[in-house]
């Protein structure tokens, strides 16, 4: 595993906090606009499950050049990914960056 250059947790919500950094984040994949949309950029895997992490450069408010993805299934609770990331963002983020 590199730690050199750690990936803080990021969703919709805290993605604006973290453009030019090394992020990691849970998108559902849509065909559909939606407030909460994040455009990945990069070349997926032939197949993408219903959800999807990525690990990318936040290049953009809404938006993650992705360097690395990694299918996660049709189903995950998707509430406690984002609390998640509000710990992770938030009174313990030393222990994620």
């Amino acid at each position: 595993m590199d730690i050199s250059n750690p990936a803080v947790f990021g969703n919709a919500e805290l993605l604006r906090l973290y453009i030019g950094r090394r992020v990691q984040a849970l998108i559902q994949v849509f065909s559909y606009d939606d407030e909460n949309q994040i455009v990945v950029k990069g070349y997926p895997p032939i197949s993408l499950t219903n959800f999807v992490e990525v690990i990318g450069i936040a290049d953009g408010v809404k938006s993650i050049k992705a360097e690395i993805w990694t299918n996660f299934g049709d189903s995950i609770d998707t509430h406690t990914y984002n609390q998640l990331c509000q710990l992770a963002n938030g009174e313990f983020k030393h222990l994620f960056v």
